[in-house]
């Protein structure tokens, strides 16, 4: 807490920490200071912002466990020469009102107006949510204060060393503030001096880093930036830590205007270079590809295909070289969350995900981090699939992330969760508690990406429950975060989820808008969510009685063919077809695709068919079929449930 004042605040002097201890009047007069034990004593008060220490704290704090016998009267002559000083004009015996006895003990009263090292807390603290301009003059004047290290008459004094740290710590956050400032304000060139010294202190300080390397590209030093980068990486990489995504994507976007050209030829050079060379030195290369892949791979245009295709290689890379503390970071390392929970190469995930549960076995079980992050790409790469140990996977990711205190692993591992939660109809209320625990993590750490996939999963929730107007603003906000943060593939989503909103309205255009929006998944990359879409998007519009005969949906036909069948009139042949129906496989269609099972066996009048459809989406009686994609909708479940007799419990 900061001191109280002083009665009758002293605003003629002031006192300096932030290097050797001294004071000054307000015409500039140094204090009259005797002494290195003055100063630490005087340092010693200041620390204590206004509270009463004991004699015996005070001779401890100068001298340690050896005070000399006189130690205390010592203090007691030490006390009077910093009154005198302190207030020069006071007359004898008048009570002292800056110094002033409290029991056994003295305490200093100031205003934090008079300390400079509780003006640089000032500043450094209010800067956040002010103006740049106000922000870059404030912190300017605190840091210019600083003229060395503080408190150094008191030596290596606990408390010294204390708060020594602390108002250093102070410091390397009012500069990385003032360079903020700067670059908001368009002068990068003045962050870069101070930002280097803090660099050069604390090379494991990334933020510093990214710092700097921005201040570097916006002054037109690219090169020397990216250089700043590759070391930030390998320091971080050599005690065990991994690089943020903001650290790869900087990089990723200073590659991009330093060196403009396609995705996929940056792609194959990268990984190309990466790939080609497995031995020990290759590690960093390779990590680097990885941040590379990752970044593109939500950048639109063919990047998501190419980075799908080259991240096979470099698994495969990695893999060879035996190392599982390095698999972790490479595999782990592309940590892009999935919104549709089926895999778009099931050969390639499955690989990924053996490569995972290898390391995994390889692994010190130590590896807490590593572990947790092997552990939700496993989650993520067996989406859709109808084992168990994705779920399992996805659970123990959470479990570990939550104690480690790292949001971006944890928004990981939860986003590896919503995708498991797929695996029967009615779970989209659960989806959205872990999204909602997403959009708050994410918000708060400035994990745009993580952000953008909670709003989706948030924005799929309300269409599955008919909230319309919910899902509208959700769509809003994820196409203005979308654009914010250049990640066009989430404006796919969005524009689906508008022809849905129209559909579930009975819009006559929907139909018109389901077809633009299906234009955009062309060569989005995205095959697992374009397969089959369109076409039961489409039986979702047209009346109960139209004929289907033109929409086939790939993977999906088996549960669609019966009601084409039915609509036509071929009962028989739909009563064949639902006899052997399957169940869905795990995913977001999975309501639809019981709606549409549930739909033909009242049609073909096939008690059985209907039984176990409307078994199935009981639990999902209060969602429209087919929002939980947030894509498209089929109706009210309910609607199924009564016509096959399932009436809702009064």
């Amino acid at each position: 807490m900061p001191c109280p004042p002083s009665p009758d605040p002293l605003g003629w002097v002031t006192l300096r920490v932030l290097g050797p201890t001294d004071g000054a009047r307000a015409d500039g007069t140094p204090l009259a200071l005797h002494g290195a034990r003055h100063r630490a004593l005087l340092g010693r008060l200041v620390a204590a912002r206004g509270r009463a220490l004991p004699v015996a704290e005070l001779s401890a704090a100068l001298w340690g466990e050896e005070a000399p016998p006189r130690a205390v009267g010592a203090i007691r002559t030490f006390v009077g020469d910093l009154r005198h000083a302190l207030e020069p004009d006071r007359r004898p015996r008048e009570p002292a009102r800056v110094l002033t006895t409290v029991g056994d003990g003295y305490a200093l009263l100031l205003p934090d107006d008079a300390v400079d090292g509780r003006r640089l807390e000032r500043a450094t603290d209010e800067a956040a949510g002010r103006a740049p301009r106000e922000v870059e003059r404030s912190l300017a004047a605190a840091i210019a204060l600083w003229r060395g290290t503080p408190y150094p008459e008191a030596g290596d004094a606990p408390w010294a060393v204390e708060e020594r740290a602390r108002l250093t710590g102070l410091r390397d956050v009012a500069i990385e503030r003032r360079a903020t400032a700067l670059l908001a304000l368009g002068r990068p060139h003045e962050a870069v001096p101070t930002l280097r010294e803090l660099v050069g202190r604390h090379p494991l300080r990334e933020r510093a880093s990214l710092l700097l390397a921005r201040a570097l590209d916006g002054s037109g030093q690219s090169a020397e930036a990216l250089e700043v980068l590759g070391t930030a990486r390998g320091e971080l990489v050599v005690v065990g830590l991994d690089p943020s995504r903001e650290l790869d994507d900087l990089q990723t976007s200073i590659l991009r205007h330093e060196r403009p050209r396609e995705d996929s030829d940056a792609f194959s050079r990268a990984t190309e270079a990466s790939t080609r060379i497995t031995d020990a030195h290759s590690r960093l290369r390779l990590e680097s590809t990885v941040a590379l892949l990752r970044t593109l791979a939500v950048s639109g245009g063919t990047g998501l295909a190419e980075a799908r295709s080259q991240r096979s290689e470099i698994v495969d890379a990695v893999d060879r070289l035996g190392d599982p503390a390095l698999a972790a970071r490479i595999i782990g390392g592309f940590d892009v969350p999935s919104i549709w929970p089926r895999s778009d190469d099931e050969h390639a995930s499955a690989a990924v995900a053996a490569a995972a549960l290898r390391a995994l076995d390889e692994l010190d079980p130590d590896g807490t981090t590593a572990r947790a992050r092997l552990l939700a790409v496993v989650a993520v790469e067996l989406r859709g699939s109808r084992t168990r140990t994705g779920r399992a996977s996805a659970d123990e990711a959470v479990r570990l992330a939550r104690g480690l205190g790292n949001p971006e692993l944890l928004c990981f591992a939860l986003s590896a969760a919503v995708v498991q939660l797929c695996d029967r109809p009615g779970l989209s209320a659960e989806r959205d508690r872990v999204a909602t625990e997403i959009v708050d993590l994410a918000r708060r750490h400035d994990l745009p990406t993580f952000h953008l996939h909670g709003l989706l999963v948030r924005m799929q929730s309300a269409t599955a429950r008919g909230d319309l107007a919910e899902a509208a603003s959700l769509a809003s906000a994820v196409d203005t975060l979308a654009d914010r943060h250049e990640r066009p593939l989430a404006r796919v989503f969005t524009l689906w989820n508008e022809a849905a909103r129209t559909a579930a309205r009975h819009d006559p255009s929907a139909e018109t808008r389901y077809r633009a929006a299906a234009e955009t998944l062309d060569g989005a990359g995205m095959p697992g969510v374009a397969e089959g879409l369109l076409a039961l998007a489409l039986v979702g519009v047209r009346a109960d009685d139209a004929p289907l005969d033109d929409l086939h949906a790939g993977a999906y036909d088996p549960w669609l063919a019966p009601l084409r069948h039915a609509r036509a009139g071929e009962t028989a042949a739909a009563a064949a077809l639902l006899d052997d129906v399957p169940d869905p496989p795990p995913g977001l269609l999975v309501e639809a695709l019981w709606s549409l099972v549930a739909d033909a066996a009242t049609l073909a009048a096939h008690p059985r068919a209907a039984e176990r459809s409307c078994r199935a989406l009981e639990p999902a009686r209060q969602e429209l079929a087919g929002g939980a994609t947030g894509m498209l909708v089929l109706g009210p479940v309910a609607d199924r449930l009564t016509s096959c007799g399932h009436a809702e419990d009064p």
